[in-house]
């Protein structure tokens, strides 16, 4: 029995970290800079879908052609063009907190 609630944990960690790792690669992808990716992924990942995660994967492709690194507030609002208000929700929270903590 021991066993397998030490398994069940062990999965259940191991699907947190890879969401938060494609959460913090979707992110890395459309432009912010390591460490705010670093910070919003830590926040959102447990907060959205797995839908929500392909989709803020998409931003990536709403930067275009531009190669270097987009602003928080950028990135936020690229992502209103996805149209998916609870979203953007967790992505404003997350950004104002990294802000704050990240902040010298």
């Amino acid at each position: 029995m021991r066993h397998l609630l030490a398994v069940g944990m062990l999965v259940l960690v191991s699907a947190c970290a890879s969401r938060e790792a494609r959460v913090r690669s979707a992110l890395l992808n459309a432009g912010l800079p390591p460490p705010a990716a670093d910070c919003m992924a830590e926040q959102m990942a447990d907060r959205l879908s797995i839908s929500q995660l392909r989709r803020l994967q998409d931003i990536g492709a709403l930067r275009g052609e531009r190669l270097e690194e987009l602003t928080v507030a950028e990135f936020v609002e690229r992502a209103r063009a996805l149209n998916d208000p609870e979203m953007l929700g967790v992505l404003s929270v997350a950004s104002v907190g990294c802000a704050i903590v990240t902040r010298p």
